[in-house]
């Protein structure tokens, strides 16, 4: 826009088939970045363009038939800078790796360990939302889970989790009991990728 104060907003609201409204909305905005092609947004608009008889009927959805918004003289606008809580950002994001810095002498382990003083380890952190794509590297068990977590099937089921699945070595140079130093490779200390399981 060109004048940003004839921004009037936009108001999304979000019913069931029955039309009744559906609190919390299952909503979320995707932003930026390519989506798989079911998260690809789409936008239905009720006009009127002023002539009369113009709009058609919504056949099934009695609830939505075309007609004048109700809304207020000025709408707030939110503000693109408002702090959200660390959980709902972590909720939106999809199932990925992030850093994690171990340092043994914070951990207790400086007194054994000579080499390396830490190392990286990742960890994994995310939302596996249904349905689950080929990126979150699910496994088949995943995808059921997802599905009878999605449709409500079974009483406490809930969505796959966003865990390592594929776990790296590290050599370590230490002390063993007997004050030797030893140099030993220690399986599964790096989460190399993460997915939904």
């Amino acid at each position: 826009m060109e004048d940003e104060s004839s921004n009037q907003g936009l108001l999304v609201t979000v019913q069931g088939l029955g039309g009744s409204p559906l609190d919390p909305p299952p909503l979320q905005f995707a932003s930026g970045g390519d989506h798989h092609e079911s998260k690809k947004p789409m936008l239905v608009l009720f006009t009127d363009d002023g002539r009369r008889g113009a709009s058609l009927p919504v056949t099934g959805f009695p609830d939505l038939q075309p007609q004048a918004p109700v809304l207020p003289a000025k709408m707030p606008m939110p503000k693109l800078t408002r702090p959200r809580s660390i959980r709902s950002l972590d909720r939106l994001q999809p199932c990925q790796r992030h850093p994690l810095s171990v340092d043994f002498e914070e951990i207790g382990w400086s007194g054994w360990i000579i080499s390396p003083r830490g190392y990286n380890a990742y960890h994994c952190k995310g939302s596996c939302p249904f349905p689950l794509g080929e990126n979150m590297r699910p496994t088949n068990h995943a995808t059921v889970q997802s599905i009878i977590n999605a449709l409500k099937l079974s009483e406490g089921v809930s969505s796959p989790c966003c865990v390592p699945d594929k776990l790296y070595s590290i050599n370590l140079l230490y002390f063993d009991d007997d004050e030797n130093v030893v140099l030993k490779q220690y399986d599964d200390m790096v989460a190399g990728s993460c997915g939904c399981h």
